[in-house]
């Protein structure tokens, strides 16, 4: 009955570091954790499988090391998703969510290796997987991270939640008082027109030539996650 409200039977969720810091001095703001948590919660109950990307913005960006080896910085980047992804493994476990943290760089002792398979074992029974350290790789964002991961695990959708956007717009909205949401938008659009800023173009490549629809949502309000999920129209859909 529940799997009949729903959209999207498998998602991959990413959330910006940026997200999980809102409103706090300090690199997390736990109430805005617990409510993501809330939500994906509700979503379980209903019959959604959940893969969720995070990026490591609140802890570190490669524009703070612009004088360092780029390597080096994007590297640290990549250990700063570990820090928010075992966090948000902490929230969703306090709220009975069965969960496993998988790295793309190897850290045994706080997390499991990145390996398909077992991603996909931990899907099939239940349990959501926090996917970080990028792909593993410098000089590739975690938007690559999450098409990357959602062709990987077959989700059915990337939900790109966005820290103060709740859509794609054809020009700033925070500059530009008469900017115009955009719904629907094609790949093409996103690889020609890079005023629309909304996700690199490598991961817009990737998710066209693979056939993964994304879906831009805000994430200022986690409750856009369940209306993704059920279909409603919000945000932007990026597709072919």
């Amino acid at each position: 009955m529940g799997e009949q409200q729903i959209k999207y039977k498998r998602v991959l969720l990413k959330l910006s570091g940026e997200a999980l810091s809102k409103g706090v001095n300090g690199i997390l703001n736990y109430d805005i954790l617990k409510n993501i948590s809330q939500k994906i919660k509700i979503c379980i109950g209903i019959g959604v499988s959940f893969g969720i990307v995070v990026g490591g913005g609140n802890i570190w960006r490669g524009s703070f090391g612009k004088s360092m080896d780029p390597v080096r910085s994007d590297h640290m980047g990549m250990i700063a998703t570990v820090i928010n992804a075992l966090a948000l493994q902490d929230i969703l476990e306090s709220d009975g969510i069965d969960t496993r943290v998988m790295t793309a760089i190897e850290m045994n002792q706080v997390a499991e290796p990145y390996i398909r398979n077992k991603a996909l074992s931990h899907l099939n029974k239940g349990r959501v997987c926090i996917f970080a350290g990028g792909i593993g790789s410098p000089y590739f964002t975690n938007d690559t991270a999450a098409v990357l991961r959602a062709a990987e695990i077959r989700a059915d959708v990337v939900l790109l939640a966005k820290n103060n956007a709740d859509a794609v717009y054809d020009k700033d909205p925070n500059k530009f008082l008469d900017a115009h949401k955009l719904t629907d938008v094609k790949y093409q659009n996103i690889l020609i027109d890079k005023n629309l800023g909304v996700m690199d173009t490598t991961a817009a490549s990737f998710s066209m030539n693979n056939d993964i629809p994304i879906w831009i949502i805000g994430i200022d309000d986690p409750e856009n996650i369940v209306k993704a999920v059920k279909g409603e129209n919000i945000g932007t859909l990026i597709q072919s």
